[in-house]
């Protein structure tokens, strides 16, 4: 793959390629494989000086960690778990709404006493006198278990690295309780498992990412501007609404006003018309409040997409990388 390319990476298989694939085409950017499902290199329609590397979750993650590739849509869990300086190595630009589950400490729920993390030290404290031995913990989020059990003075037990059904690693005696990844805990119910009341430790789902550790040339730079203004401007259509209200008269107060109650932004305030840019869950609000202005009436339409020249995402890219430069 050339450096002087875009390189995005993006999930090849499943749910996440398809809802990949769906979040690239809502901001008009349609992936492409150049000889069909099997081929693992592609493109996107239209646009040049792009490469798509179609991988797992899990080796997008660490192409993005070695810099092999300059965007990548991969689920934040594994991005905590796999990379060791997540700051300096990654920025996350973008939750996508997709790839939504839960890493959380479960433990069998026999243990009824043991309802808090705090509940757990106490018992981790006497477990080895009781049976000869620590905690045992089995998970494939070894380094994220790690930092949370340090966090709550947890430490005298013994990961169990789980490269099967995690959750049934207490009911075959290969451990005690169990770190996992979760998205409805009906799996885990099934296992006699319950989740500890504070025992969520990542509410994850798949997001957009940048690598600052790739080479960003020139040519990657402008390709990742005009992608992060497609994304953008996708995404502030889909929050926001048109609202237009016939009235007579509105002045600079009352639009203050609504910029602080609706979070609603005058675009235009002419004789006979005010027209907002308004988040969609405040349109119904917005409304009631313009006719209780005196409008007499108010309509809103969606938007197809919203670009702007303070392309928000962009902007937040390029600083990172001139700081890590």
């Amino acid at each position: 793959m050339s450096v002087q390319k875009l390189i995005i990476a993006s999930p090849s298989k499943g749910r996440l390629q398809e809802n990949a694939a769906a979040f690239f085409a809502r901001a008009g950017l349609e992936l492409t494989q150049g000889r069909g499902a099997r081929d693992y290199r592609g493109a996107i329609a239209g646009l040049h000086g792009v490469e798509v590397a179609f991988l797992s979750a899990s080796e997008i993650t660490s192409r993005l960690a070695r810099g092999e590739a300059h965007l990548g849509v991969t689920g934040e869990d594994l991005i905590r778990e796999e990379i060791a300086d997540v700051a300096g190595s990654v920025e996350l630009l973008a939750p996508l709404g997709f790839g939504a589950a839960n890493v959380v400490v479960a433990v069998p729920q026999a243990w009824i006493d043991v309802r808090v993390m705090a509940d757990l030290a106490d018992i981790a404290g006497g477990f080895r006198a009781r049976h000869g031995r620590g905690l045992r913990v089995a998970t494939k989020y070894v380094n994220t278990t790690r930092r949370f059990f340090a966090h709550h003075a947890i430490d005298d037990y013994r990961i169990v690295e789980s490269s099967g059904a995690t959750e049934g690693a207490p009911a075959a005696g290969a451990a005690d309780l169990i770190v996992d990844i979760t998205t409805t805990g009906t799996t885990l119910a099934a296992n006699a498992l319950k989740v500890l009341d504070d025992g969520v430790i990542l509410r994850s789902q798949a997001n957009l990412v940048a690598s600052l550790n790739a080479t960003w040339s020139e040519a990657a730079r402008e390709a990742a501007r005009v992608i992060l203004s497609r994304i953008a401007a996708e995404e502030e259509a889909r929050v926001n609404r048109d609202v237009r209200a016939d009235l007579l008269e509105f002045p600079a107060e009352p639009a203050r006003e609504a910029k602080t109650l609706f979070n609603a932004v005058a675009r235009k305030i002419d004789a006979g018309e005010v027209v907002f840019s308004c988040p969609g869950k405040h349109v119904a609000a917005l409304a009631d409040w313009l006719i209780g202005k005196g409008a007499t009436r108010v309509t809103s339409a969606k938007y197809d997409y919203v670009f702007s020249a303070d392309n928000g995402l962009w902007r937040r890219l390029a600083v990172r990388l001139t700081d890590s430069a």
